[in-house]
């Protein structure tokens, strides 16, 4: 599947395959409905939204942070966890494979996995790709972390299971927001690079179909509303023809408006053979309850998050008057270490402006990421931190997950995390903490305390983490060299 292959489509008058504007990601990623405000991120975290004296906090959307870490992963996560396997029959033998030729894929497509820079398959695809290619079809509900290779997967078995003779839609694929739809395109197109009889078409908005069309593109990707329409309204494709549906980023899909109900009227139009696949990121009870009613009689396949640690970061709060005082403090600190990259977390966009415009007076290379930045803007200030370019990143909420860069020795809690209750946002500490102290290195978070408010958080976050955090005072650098050794 070429990409030109893709972009002329079926060649049916009134269906423009490609969607418009491809790659121009918006602040807000879109949907067919207008985003609800959140409660809860895909990973739980209580979503900061409340109004504070330094201007408005940030908050992390679950679809836009799913977006910017497939724009920013250049390569599988490294998850040394066992995949957690329950089998809808468990008399069946259970398969699972270490290489890609023994699913014996179609040429094309093993040489597109190849090209892809896929040597063998992950651990969730180990498990996942002899399900989701069997015959007969299996229902699959799959969960792992972003980032270790559902993506992949459910485009090969859809590949796999196009029969390029018939001229009409035999795979569906539904996702939350255009971008996301997009990405999941990029990802097919790559793969299919060899296979030019499959194509490709995009249900999302901008795609205008002249009503009474029937188009013959073999997959078509989309967002639950246009898929939809469609499907229903329109009869653009006949969903009784689907022979395999895949809802991807079910944590993400039913946190935003309009489209768990969407998600399932498409699947009641689907035949009773059709084969279901269902990803997602995370699994809470929300979400199982959603992919309970979706995916009838399926195979579960859990892979566990790997867990992020406290045991190669050293701790320390410095006590300040004001944000000059923490200015001078984070001064002191970064004078007497040798530091190869740090990160700063600001609670506030004002802030985090604030302080970049500070540092970069004080001659430092300074980034800046926080949320009114376009995900592709998030994304590039993302590349060129983590290539060096600026050796300071100044960052609200948006940048606590999902990033890893070698050199970062340092975090500073400018501010730190409250929840939506007031107190110590646990979860969010210990991601942003967890930016340093990896790969096998030591790291040093630094916590900035200018109240008794804030004294009380880091109380909170010890009793709860039952780790020391050590007082520092940075003007006397004696002390603080002694600390770091």
């Amino acid at each position: 599947m070429a990409s030109h292959s893709v972009a002329k489509g079926c060649g049916v008058p009134g269906v423009q395959t490609k969607p418009a504007q491809v790659g121009t990601f918006k602040s807000r990623a879109c949907s067919d409905v207008p985003c609800s405000l959140l409660k809860d991120d895909i990973n739980g975290n209580v979503l900061p939204y409340s109004m504070g004296k330094e201007g408005k906090k940030d908050q992390v959307d679950p679809a836009e942070q799913s977006l910017l870490n497939k724009l920013i992963r250049h390569n599988l996560v490294k998850n040394q966890n066992q995949v957690e396997v329950l089998q809808r029959d468990p008399n069946s033998p259970l398969f699972s494979v270490k290489t890609f030729e023994e699913l014996r894929l179609k040429p094309q497509l093993l040489q597109g996995v190849y090209t892809m820079g896929f040597n063998r398959p992950s651990r969730i695809q180990e498990n996942a790709l002899p399900m989701m290619l069997a015959e007969p079809p299996q229902n699959l509900i799959a969960q792992s972390q972003s980032g270790t290779g559902k993506t992949a997967a459910f485009s090969l078995a859809m590949l796999s299971h196009v029969n390029p003779a018939n001229k009409w839609t035999q795979c569906l694929c539904i996702a939350p927001t255009y971008e996301l739809a997009v990405q999941i395109g990029h990802v097919i197109e790559q793969m299919g690079k060899f296979y030019p009889e499959v194509k490709l078409a995009y249900a999302v908005r901008g795609n205008r179909v002249l009503r009474g069309t029937t188009i013959q593109d073999h997959i078509v990707i989309g967002t639950p509303g246009t898929v939809l329409d469609w499907g229903l309204k329109l009869k653009i494709f006949d969903p009784k023809k689907i022979r395999v549906f895949v809802l991807d980023e079910a944590d993400v899909m039913i946190a935003t408006q309009g489209h768990q109900d969407q998600s399932i009227r498409i699947q009641r139009l689907l035949p009773k053979d059709c084969q279901m696949l269902l990803l997602s990121a995370t699994f809470e009870d929300s979400v199982w309850r959603f992919a309970e009613r979706i995916i009838p009689d399926p195979n579960i396949i859990k892979l566990k998050r790997e867990e992020e640690t406290l045991d190669t970061i050293k701790q320390f709060y410095v006590v300040c008057k004001e944000k000059e005082d923490k200015f001078s403090a984070l001064c002191n600190i970064y004078g007497s270490l040798t530091i190869a990259q740090a990160m700063i977390f600001c609670q506030t966009r004002r802030m985090a402006s604030w302080l970049s415009g500070q540092l970069s007076s004080e001659g430092h290379q300074v980034a800046l990421l926080s949320g009114e930045m376009m995900v592709e803007q998030r994304a590039a200030v993302i590349e060129r931190f983590r290539e060096g370019k600026e050796k300071v990143l100044v960052t609200t909420n948006v940048c606590s997950r999902g990033i890893d860069v070698e050199q970062v020795s340092i975090v500073v809690n400018f501010d730190l995390p409250v929840g939506r209750d007031g107190n110590a946002d646990n979860e969010t500490y210990l991601h942003r903490i967890g930016r340093t102290g990896r790969f096998g290195k030591k790291g040093f978070a630094f916590n900035m305390v200018d109240s008794q408010e804030t004294m009380d958080l880091i109380h909170q976050i010890e009793l709860h983490f039952d780790r020391k955090i050590v007082k520092l005072d940075t003007d006397d650098l004696d002390e603080l060299e002694k600390m770091m050794n």
